[in-house]
């Protein structure tokens, strides 16, 4: 396929920077979850990829060549598993979109005809945010009219987070700065809490949802504020009709929690780790994304040879940032990448 545009993600910055540890938290490396490690120099990353099929291989319908889409981010261990327990992904394991052109499974290719998105706005919605938010949702088995605590909520998966439980039919509670309260009000928010105060949080969490407990916490932060997430969860337990649940697949705010074992298991706490997700799940965010229910937040563009600065922005992006910047190829930036271009 030809690239047209590639979304970045915080594992791109993660996996270079070998911020994966899994043995002990010294420890400096990237994830190598099946036994071996699939991270091997040179490695072209880039997981979130939006272009064209211009070429087909053996066994594969040459109609399909000029076809539009977005691709399934995961190097699946097998065909159709509903789980996936040795998660690996293009940008990772194999080369992938920050170039021109890379070469993918046919039915890992979904092609999205809507011509009112954007391939930039395309590469925005990608798997490796909206296929992690849906994981993690399916797996605490999130339902309608569950109250959900989204952390990170201006970020890639937190934006998708709010809008798949707006889909789901809960009610999402984002965590964020509050200069961008408005911003993900629109999005779907019912309230916005400010990071940057978290005294008395379960007071404030209270005052929004009026006295009810949070039904499940999606947490992007992790280090020492999960255990104030979890503190959203139990002060009435009384209140609950289902399990308090939290899932985790971040740890930008560090990746040692000191939390009480007591309270996770007699409040009956359930806590899921999330790392990718399955098939099905992305054919249904293809399917929500072709029917326009699933909204792009894109924050803007660079020409792809201007990587490092894009590296740099996205590290210390400021207070104005919302959802994802894509890469676009120097060759596609007149078409697809100028008109979201990053400072105009």
């Amino acid at each position: 396929m030809q690239v047209t545009a590639t979304a970045k993600n915080n594992t791109d910055r993660k996996a270079r920077e070998g911020l994966y540890p899994t043995k002990d938290k010294g420890e400096m490396t990237s994830f190598q979850i099946g036994g071996s490690p699939t991270l091997t120099f040179p490695r072209i990353q880039g997981a979130d990829v939006a272009g064209r099929i211009v070429a087909v291989g053996d066994g594969v319908d040459s109609g399909r060549i000029g076809e539009r889409g977005l691709l399934d981010f995961n190097l699946y261990p097998d065909s159709r598993r509903d789980i996936n327990l040795t998660p690996d992904y293009y940008g990772h394991g194999a080369d992938g979109g920050y170039a021109e052109y890379i070469a993918v499974p046919s039915d890992q290719f979904h092609t999205v005809a809507n011509p009112a998105l954007a391939d930039a706005e395309l590469a925005a919605m990608g798997m490796c945010s909206y296929q992690t938010a849906m994981h993690m949702l399916t797996s605490a088995k999130v339902k309608a009219g569950e109250r959900v605590l989204v952390t990170g909520a201006s970020g890639g998966v937190g934006t998708a987070l709010i809008q798949l439980c707006r889909i789901m039919g809960a009610i999402p509670y984002a965590l964020s700065q509050q200069d961008k309260a408005d911003a993900l009000l629109a999005l779907g928010a019912e309230a916005v809490l400010d990071r940057s105060d978290m005294a008395n949080f379960t007071d404030k969490v209270r005052a929004v949802t009026q006295g009810q407990p949070i039904d499940a916490v999606m947490d992007l932060v992790g280090g020492e504020m999960t255990d104030r997430f979890i503190d959203t969860m139990i002060f009435d337990m009384k209140r609950r009709s289902s399990y308090p649940r939290l899932s985790i697949a971040g740890a930008s705010g560090g990746n040692v929690s000191e939390m009480m074992w007591t309270r996770i298991y007699l409040y009956q706490v359930q806590i899921f780790g999330v790392s990718h997700g399955t098939r099905e799940e992305a054919e249904q965010l293809v399917a929500w994304i072709r029917s326009g229910e699933l909204k792009p937040v894109l924050h803007g563009a660079f020409k792809l040879s201007e990587l490092h600065a894009a590296e740099e922005y996205f590290v210390n992006r400021g207070s104005n940032y919302l959802g994802k910047i894509v890469i676009v190829p120097d060759a596609q930036w007149q078409e697809h990448g100028a008109p979201f271009a990053v400072g105009e």
